[in-house]
């Protein structure tokens, strides 16, 4: 029998906790702050009093109708209700309790990168064609719905597709593997093709506003690809700075959102030749696009390459907590799995 979707239950006894991980905005009412300007702000995606501490002054007086006294009285109002100053380790130690890992479907993959997926962090996965990002992302989008390990309630995803490779078919395929109903898998993976690096920027104010919305109903966030749509936007060196400055400004919009709504972020990256490499003798000639500023962003980097078959090795390029190692796992009808030896 099709057991049924997960994401319903265990739901609210799960929303207590998740609403008090942050707090609203419409507090600021309380502060002498109009409902007008809570609108406003609202309006420019930021939902949190985390998020006025995580938004510039000069991006808050950019929003129409927030003058520069608005703008000293909504970030006085909200160092009230929110401290932001230094707290202990042990202290924030019982915050990254919050944290939860989403399973890849592999136990392997799983155990390279310290149990699946991290929450309020971004994993970035790198490598050429077919060397199973989408495929990793698509069944992302299924395992993120079932109940996991430390008693994570499992949750929607947010999918924001920038290549056209989102496949609801490839979904089905991967969730018969689980016994899950196709309708309300479905239903549970909110999806978003983006055309331009501007629009992509956009939908992440639409992603944040709706984790406001449902809070603690969505656990993952994926981008396949974050960088494919810089690469047709800026061209030639010319424009390089433009870009960087752009992607730095999106991958720290992805930061905060991780943090603010406790979400884990998975993005997929390409390659591009590296003409200088072949003259310094190193045996790999490609490397990640993105430069310096997408490989500070990421907080664990995975290198994906083929091997044999459907088999595909995945490797820890960069990681806070795990050591550099390898991992095999294999492509199969039902998503990614376990590589048989």
């Amino acid at each position: 029998m099709l057991q049924d979707q997960v994401v319903e239950e265990n739901m609210d006894n799960e929303l207590d906790d998740e609403e008090s991980f942050f707090q609203d905005i419409d507090l600021l009412q309380n502060h002498g702050i109009n409902v007008a300007d809570i609108k406003k702000l609202k309006s420019a995606g930021i939902c949190t009093i985390k998020g006025i501490q995580m938004t510039t002054r000069k991006r808050m007086c950019d929003i129409k109708g927030i003058s520069e006294a608005k703008m000293e009285k909504i970030k006085e109002a909200a160092a009230k209700l929110e401290a932001h100053g230094f707290i202990t380790a042990l202290e924030y130690s019982s915050k990254r309790k919050n944290c939860f890992r989403i399973t890849t479907g592999s136990s392997e993959l799983d155990k390279l990168i310290g149990g699946g997926i991290e929450s309020m962090a971004i994993t970035e996965a790198f490598g050429e064609f077919r060397t199973g990002k989408t495929q990793l992302s698509h069944t992302l989008c299924i395992t993120t719905q079932l109940p996991g390990a430390n008693n994570y309630p499992g949750g929607k995803v947010v999918f924001i597709d920038t290549e056209n490779t989102f496949r609801p078919d490839r979904l089905r395929d991967i969730a018969d593997r689980f016994n899950l109903d196709h309708g309300a898998m479905l239903d549970n993976v909110l999806y978003a093709r983006a055309y331009t690096s501007e629009h992509q920027f956009e939908l992440l104010d639409f992603a944040a506003a709706k984790f406001h919305e449902e809070p603690g109903v969505f656990k993952l966030l994926i981008v396949d690809s974050i960088m494919a749509l810089f690469r047709v936007d800026f061209s030639g060196r010319g424009e390089l700075a433009d870009r960087q400055q752009k992607l730095a400004q999106m991958l720290s919009k992805l930061q905060k959102i991780s943090e603010e709504y406790n979400v884990a972020v998975f993005v997929t990256n390409q390659m591009t030749a590296d003409p200088g490499a072949t003259m310094s003798f190193q045996a790999d000639p490609k490397k990640p696009i993105g430069g310096h500023i997408l490989a500070h962003a990421s907080t664990t980097r995975l290198s994906l390459r083929k091997g044999r078959g459907e088999l595909r090795i995945a490797k820890i390029y960069d990681s806070p907590d795990m050591p550099e190692n390898e991992a095999t796992f294999a492509i199969s009808g039902g998503g990614v799995v376990d590589a048989k030896e």
